[in-house]
């Protein structure tokens, strides 16, 4: 099974502008997450962006990207489009958020596995919640699954009750091809609205999420705080 990762990347976020290009310790963001990316097993790794600057300089370092169009309202939409324009077929694709500088290559090699198995159509990650606070945090959605590891629910708000067990969604998806195709071309729903989880847009249409545990938690980079957050870590 081939598999791409693609990391879609755009210049105009509303809390950081320039994000994929901010300096982290010498290098712009989108070389930190795409220099971690290669660590994986994926078999191809381009950058998906609608910005000019971005790519020239995903080019500069001698990484691969693509120009995608600058209407996408997600990074889901700019991952099919990248996938189109490739000359090679893909059975799966790995979106990579790219502002995670730090991203864990053995959680891209694990979803790349997960996409492997039969039956898979998208896969995603989960990790502990070890504390009420962070349950609690409304900026880091929760996500449920039953035995079968298949997701059943996210939410941002939970009562809380100190006798469950909660996880953290680790934003990062895998899809088969055909199942990236499909997901594109389906329409927001009400349930995906109210929570601004895109995702919901999946399960409310039926499609099956497999969920794999990762002991490693996501570092995203969405403010000027969070930049001062990470700077031991450089």
């Amino acid at each position: 099974m081939k598999i791409i990762g693609i990391i879609p990347s755009r210049n105009d976020s509303s809390r950081l502008p320039g994000k994929p290009l901010l300096d982290l310790g010498g290098k712009p963001m989108v070389q930190r997450v795409y220099e971690q990316a290669q660590k994986s097993i994926l078999d191809q790794l381009i950058v998906a962006t609608d910005d000019e600057r971005i790519y020239d300089v995903v080019l500069a370092f001698g990484g691969k990207a693509v120009m995608t169009s600058y209407k996408h309202t997600s990074g889901t939409d700019r991952c099919l489009e990248a996938l189109q324009k490739m000359e090679e077929n893909f059975d799966g694709v790995i979106n990579i958020q790219g502002d995670e500088p730090f991203i864990h290559p053995e959680q891209i090699t694990q979803i790349a596995h997960c996409l492997q198995q039969k039956n898979i159509q998208i896969a995603t990650l989960a990790k502990a919640v070890l504390s009420k606070q962070d349950v609690l945090d409304v900026n880091a959605p929760k996500i449920f699954f039953n035995e079968q590891m298949f997701a059943t629910a996210f939410e941002r708000e939970v009562d809380f009750d100190s006798n469950n067990q909660y996880y953290h969604h680790i934003g990062i998806y895998g899809y088969t091809s055909k199942a990236l195709a499909e997901i594109s071309h389906l329409q927001p729903t009400q349930n995906e609205i109210k929570k601004s989880l895109e995702q919901l847009r999946w399960l409310d249409n039926g499609y099956n999420i497999q969920v794999e545990l990762t002991e490693h938690e996501s570092i995203s980079i969405d403010t000027p705080e969070d930049v001062k957050k990470i700077t031991h870590l450089l």
